[in-house]
């Protein structure tokens, strides 16, 4: 494995947390990128809750999928549970995590209990990668 695409519709958490997790694992013996189909920005709580780990992701920017080079890939990993994936074309190995989307619109929600989601969705992240940083060396 010499690269990795993460791929979410906003590129705002579950990508973006997927990233730098990835970066600290693999460090520079793999690319890492992630994209969106309709990138936003980095989710604050995404920023809060992977520097927890001593991750820090608030320079990371939302990206779109349409401006990753398909030569620079050769796994994608998509994120997506209840929305549609962004399609990401190309002769690639494929892997697909389906994840919850920690961000939410609920404003009955307590700062922790999006906190709790976004934690959830990182430690499932780092358990995935884990496993794949495993099988690849």
């Amino acid at each position: 494995m010499r690269s990795i695409l993460f791929l979410c519709v906003a590129n705002s958490a579950r990508s973006q947390m997927a990233e730098g997790i990835a970066r600290s694992l693999f460090g520079d013996r793999v690319r890492v990128q992630s994209a969106g189909s309709k990138p936003s920005r980095v989710n604050p709580y995404a920023v809060e809750v992977m520097r927890e780990l001593g991750i820090d992701v608030s320079s990371h920017t939302s990206k779109s999928v349409e401006t990753i080079d398909p030569s620079s890939v050769d796994t994608v990993i998509t994120l997506c549970a209840e929305e549609v994936c962004p399609v990401f074309l190309g002769e690639h190995r494929r892997l697909h995590w389906p994840l919850q989307d920690p961000a939410s619109d609920d404003a009955s929600l307590s700062r922790e209990q999006i906190l709790e989601r976004f934690r959830t969705a990182r430690d499932e992240l780092r358990l995935r990668l884990s496993a794949l940083e495993s099988a690849s060396t």
